[in-house]
């Protein structure tokens, strides 16, 4: 049996042989359901054109400071990401990890750093998902004025497809009036209000207490270094007794000693999986 397939197989043992599942996501999660892959400037600017002539980096774009200087620039950078999200289906990955967390006796959670609510788009609870850099569906008020957030569900943004910038009018506080903009993590954000994922974050802690010693498997798909926060986490987790980290990573599938890693793509490698699971 070739090495690959000798890991897909212990992937599929482990999976089936837990007794609860933690979910653990990147931005790579998402490439398979064609979301853009913003490894690098050449590949942002690859689905962002406009930015390359302007020679902004998506380190430069997502930044709180342009809802200050050009609240236009900055609401056609999120607004065409609220769009897109909004628009993209998740990949059959999801549905597999769906199906798989149901089954767990010790049940479930998701810990992602992603902003597109793609697992709640395929079905996983609300309050099973852990958005540790927030929810682009969410909104707060960019003055903080002290309201908290809301839900973006009834907001459009009319972005010019050709200079991706927004038109007004652009969200507002329902509060104060002033500009709004979404609760997403930025670089640099000093003013990101982190409450909602600060309750979520409290759910899934209780979660993982009340497994008390029970064979726990993390799944994470897509997490890359560059934001090291999924893999931090995966990893800090190790130190918890009956704990095995299944990672899937098309660039960066070096595991820690005794861990599973295994290259590829989220929706190859599920699949893959899925083939060597019990169930078939």
């Amino acid at each position: 049996m070739r090495e690959a397939d000798r890991a897909i197989r212990e992937a599929a043992e482990a999976i089936a042989g837990a007794e609860a599942l933690l979910v653990a996501a990147g931005a790579g999660m998402g490439v398979d359901s064609g979301l853009p892959d913003f490894r690098g400037d050449q590949g942002f600017w690859n689905a962002y054109p406009p930015y390359k002539q302007l020679g902004l980096s998506f380190y430069e774009l997502a930044n709180p400071e342009w809802f200050t200087r050009d609240p236009g620039l900055a609401w056609g950078f999120y607004g065409h990401r609220l769009d897109l999200y909004r628009r993209t289906a998740p990949h059959h990955g999801f549905a597999l990890l769906r199906r798989w967390s149901a089954a767990k006796p010790g049940g479930h959670f998701v810990f992602t750093s992603n902003v597109d609510a793609q697992f709640q788009k395929a079905g996983f609870a609300e309050e099973r998902v852990h958005e540790c850099h927030g929810s682009i569906h969410h909104l707060q008020c960019a003055a903080d004025c002290g309201r908290g957030t809301w839900p973006a569900g009834d907001v459009t943004i009319d972005v010019d497809e050709k200079t991706l910038r927004a038109r007004p009018p652009l969200p507002a506080c329902p509060d104060c009036g002033r500009l709004a903009r979404p609760n997403v993590l930025m670089f640099g954000d000093w003013g990101w209000r982190p409450q909602r994922s600060r309750e979520q974050a409290l759910r899934m802690r209780d979660w993982l207490e009340a497994l008390a010693g029970k064979a726990l498997v993390i799944v994470e798909c897509g997490a890359g270094t560059a934001v090291p926060s999924v893999r931090r986490m995966s990893e800090r987790l190790l130190a918890r007794p009956n704990t095995k980290l299944v990672r899937i990573n098309a660039r960066e599938a070096d595991v820690p000693a005794g861990q599973i890693g295994l290259e590829g793509s989220a929706m190859a490698a599920l699949d893959a999986i899925a083939a060597f699971m019990p169930e078939n």
